[in-house]
């Protein structure tokens, strides 16, 4: 009984974060499509800007179902570092965003995606 208990509990934790991954990619998918309105239209800044905050969010919930996913089982602690990384990538992210550097943005965003993609695919 107590191991069926523990099966269910890591079903439904590897299942977050396998939402909180797919959440992650679409996010930054998003971002791409809100960059290219940014460069149209005149309320592209504003949903770049939101936008970058909701993806910051699903960067930090990757973390935390990475945290609970290995909790329950015991697992191995790799998504966590994964995880962390992307929220670093995140956090990065962020100053090249605000001071205008797309030289350095824009290739990040890709590296970012192609990452999430990655560990979406894995999953």
């Amino acid at each position: 009984m107590a191991t069926q208990v523990t099966a269910n509990a890591q079903r439904r934790s590897a299942l977050f974060l396998q939402i909180a991954i797919a959440l992650q990619t679409l996010t930054i998918l998003l971002q791409a499509v809100s960059a290219g309105l940014l460069l149209a239209s005149s309320y592209g800044e504003t949903l770049h800007s939101v936008g970058a905050r909701v993806m910051y969010g699903a960067s930090m919930l990757y973390v935390l179902a990475a945290v609970l996913a290995w909790k329950p089982g015991g697992s191995s602690p790799r998504p966590i570092w994964h995880a962390s990384g992307f929220l670093v990538l995140a956090s990065v992210q962020v100053v090249p965003g605000i001071a205008h550097v797309p030289s350095v943005h824009l290739p990040l965003g890709v590296l970012m995606f192609g990452l999430s993609v990655l560990a979406l695919a894995r999953r």
